[in-house]
């Protein structure tokens, strides 16, 4: 068949097609599959029984099972839940914000997708817009995202060492504001894969520039807060009429539902809504009629501070002791765990994260080489080839006997290039 230009963009190898894979996958010949890898919340029971509980409340009324599954939502997305959501981001952060300003989207990637779109690529009078990622490494999803690949560009961070076999990437600000050809600047807070939370301070500097250049900044927030509320530092959400701020159900427990959410300017959201509706009429109501009756009491509140981010902390916590107690053969680093459900581990002189991706495969590990979540870097990077990114909210043996296998396959790969 001969197609389109458009299929170069999705024929091409995808490390978010790689992950979505391996989360199911079984390789041949192993019997114990160690799932590392991949970005699926864990099933907490007490939460999951919380949403169950609401879907049976659905079921038995039917008006509300009527608005979920048999009358489409409006371009924007669900109303009632819009509403909710902005007036408690208005109560809690005093942020001028109405149901307008909310656009849903199924599922945060293909949101970002028309993010990218709308931001990126050609512009006025033909010139090219590049999409800028200021604190490299940086999510996955955002590779490939846009037709030609030179219009997304990362910068490399700044590299800080830390006690206790830590590490923090910090932001390069240098020349950030004569890029000429800008069309939004993007980072995720907290950062995945690295668990990075982006200082305040920076991201006061990256909004100045941003509306020096007049572009948006669009902050990921699919791991902050006010949920899922995956932050273990103090933290505080911003945005303003410059700021696109995304966010999702998927971390609360709901990925399969796709609900991605925007908050941003009437303008960008309007938009949105157009796109939603050339490109699928209505936006499902399954994610939005669940929790809109949650944002409305504020139980979402409580269901996060004191159910998901005590869960995941400890988590993380958890998985960063037994990386001490593994990885002892190795010459290893950790990015300090300031969020998110990741740990991003650095094993210098590796030379090649995508060999110990399949030899790993090879034993039954599942995790994602590091060398993908460098979207749009111009010069080769050695420190990109050198990292892992793994998934600790799984089952605490299974995680430590996964990384105890890691650091065997890390240790040789180290011993051989040296």
């Amino acid at each position: 068949m001969q197609y389109s230009n458009f299929v170069r963009t999705f024929n091409a190898h995808s490390g978010a097609k790689e992950l979505m894979e391996d989360m199911v996958c079984n390789p041949p010949g192993i019997d114990t599959v160690y799932r590392l890898g991949g970005g699926n919340p864990a099933i907490i029971p007490e939460v999951a029984e919380l949403f169950r509980a609401e879907l049976a409340k659905i079921a038995a009324d039917p008006r509300r099972f009527d608005q979920m599954a048999s009358i489409y939502s409006e371009p924007l997305g669900d109303h009632h839940f819009r509403e909710a959501l902005a007036d408690l981001l208005r109560e809690k952060y005093g942020w001028p914000l109405t149901a307008a300003n909310v656009a849903l989207t199924p599922g945060s990637q293909l949101g970002f997708y028309f993010l990218f779109q709308l931001f990126g690529g050609v512009g006025p009078g033909g010139k090219r817009r590049r999409i800028i990622i200021p604190l490299c490494p940086e999510y996955i999803g955002y590779k490939g995202l846009l037709a030609d690949k030179s219009d997304v560009a990362s910068r490399r961070s700044v590299i800080h060492k830390l006690p206790n076999r830590l590490f923090k990437y910090g932001l390069r600000m240098d020349g950030l504001e004569d890029i000429e050809d800008m069309g939004a600047i993007v980072v995720s807070r907290p950062t995945n894969p690295t668990g990075n939370v982006i200082r305040e301070s920076e991201l006061a500097r990256l909004d100045e520039v941003a509306q020096a250049r007049n572009v948006p900044l669009i902050v990921d927030n699919a791991y902050g807060l006010p949920f899922p509320g995956m932050i273990y530092v103090n933290a505080s959400p911003q945005w303003n009429e410059n700021t696109i701020l995304t966010m999702s159900l998927s971390k609360i427990g709901l990925p399969a539902l796709r609900t991605g959410i925007v908050v941003a300017n009437e303008e960008v959201t309007e938009i949105m809504g157009r796109v939603n509706a050339l490109t699928q009429l209505a936006v499902g109501a399954a994610g939005a009629a669940l929790v809109a009756p949650l944002l409305e009491n504020r139980e979402l509140l409580r269901i996060a501070r004191d159910m998901i981010r005590p869960f995941y902390q400890r988590k993380v916590t958890e998985a960063v002791g037994f990386c001490h107690e593994t990885l002892t053969a190795c010459d290893y680093h950790i990015h300090k765990p300031e969020g998110s459900m990741f740990l991003w581990l650095w094993f210098p002189g590796l030379n090649d994260n995508r060999v110990l991706y399949r030899r790993l495969k090879a034993r039954g590990v599942m995790i994602l080489s590091g060398s993908e979540f460098f979207p749009g870097l111009r010069k080769a990077w050695a420190h990109s080839r050198e990292c892992i990114r793994i998934n600790v909210c799984g089952n605490a043996d299974m995680v430590f006997e996964g990384l105890r296998i890691i650091g065997e396959e890390a240790s040789r790969l180290q011993a051989k290039a040296a």
